[in-house]
């Protein structure tokens, strides 16, 4: 078991230290930061005084050392728009985002645990049937596009949920029931498969002779098996819904990290977005080694794997 967590560790700090790097150079890729810093109307001097005072003036492979450095201990400079710091910043945001996301993936439980089981239960019927519909519906509706049918329907048109802000925990139903969409069809797959196959195993069929209810069998034995692969997609759906909010901040003007790096992309304040990228990451990579540790107290067989 340690040995396992030891692995993904080091296998995580790989990718977080890759990511730094990609982050990092498409950041310089994209133009010249003295001159997004300096304006538009900024003149060759006033360039290169900007470049000399963010040490932009240095060879690339000193500030990349720099700025990891920095970043390993929690620094990521100063924002070049907010005048504040990076790391206040997104101490700031987070809580937000982090909010959101846990609303989107219990929404998205709530839903798809209930309906795999049924679909499994009732294998090729007009049940089974309907939910594999609603599934393969939900994951071809675009996210913005159900983010605005719910601002128009049960904000404005019914009035019964607020459209945009963070004040009261109304404000993040809508938002929630949008992330949800995106992650209810694996889960509700992944339960209907899993439950299928653990209903078909030998161990059900002993249950079933040894006179078990049927709820304690379907519930306590076989949902226990069919759960390994959907705590593993869980944690992988809710690093997904941690990046991919920034458009579901921007459609509701939620002002969590997601829009915080829409905002640093659009006012070229390079700093924010690499951390933006940099804490997304670190969270999607701790939130994978998260579910690799349930998954082996869950089935022994994966801890001497």
């Amino acid at each position: 078991m340690l040995r396992l967590i030891a692995r993904r560790i080091a296998l995580g700090v790989l990718v977080a230290l890759t990511v730094m790097t990609l982050a990092f150079l498409l950041t310089r890729l994209s133009g010249d930061l003295a001159v997004s810093i300096a304006g538009p109307q900024a003149t060759q001097a006033d360039v290169e005084i900007v470049r000399k005072a963010y040490g932009l003036d240095r060879p690339l492979y000193v500030q990349f050392f720099a700025w990891t450095g920095r970043a390993m201990v929690g620094d990521f400079g100063q924002s070049y728009f907010f005048k504040d710091s990076v790391a206040n910043l997104i101490q700031k945001r987070l809580p937000i985002t982090v909010t959101l996301g846990l609303v989107g993936l219990s929404l998205a439980l709530i839903v798809s645990l209930p309906l795999g089981i049924l679909a499994a239960l009732r294998e090729n019927t007009w049940i089974d049937r309907s939910v594999t519909l609603f599934t393969m519906v939900g994951q071809a509706v675009p996210s913005f596009w159900l983010a605005l049918i719910l601002m128009i329907v049960l904000g404005l048109q019914l009035g019964i949920l607020p459209i945009s802000g963070t004040g009261t925990w109304q404000h993040f139903v809508m938002p929630g029931i949008v992330l949800a969409f995106t992650a209810i069809p694996a889960l509700t797959r992944l339960t209907r498969s899993g439950m299928i196959e653990a209903m078909a195993s030998d161990y059900i069929r002993t249950a079933r002779a040894k006179g078990l209810s049927r709820a304690r069998i379907i519930f306590k034995h076989a949902l226990r098996n069919a759960a390994i692969p959907v705590v593993s997609i869980a944690a992988v759906q809710l690093g997904f819904m941690l990046g991919g909010s920034i458009v579901i901040e921007t459609v509701f003007a939620l002002h969590g990290v997601g829009y915080l790096g829409w905002e640093s992309i659009a006012k070229n304040d390079f700093p924010v977005v690499q951390a933006v990228v940099l804490v997304l990451a670190v969270f999607y990579i701790g939130l994978t080694l998260l579910a690799d540790i349930l998954n082996a107290l869950l089935d022994p067989r994966l801890r001497t794997g």
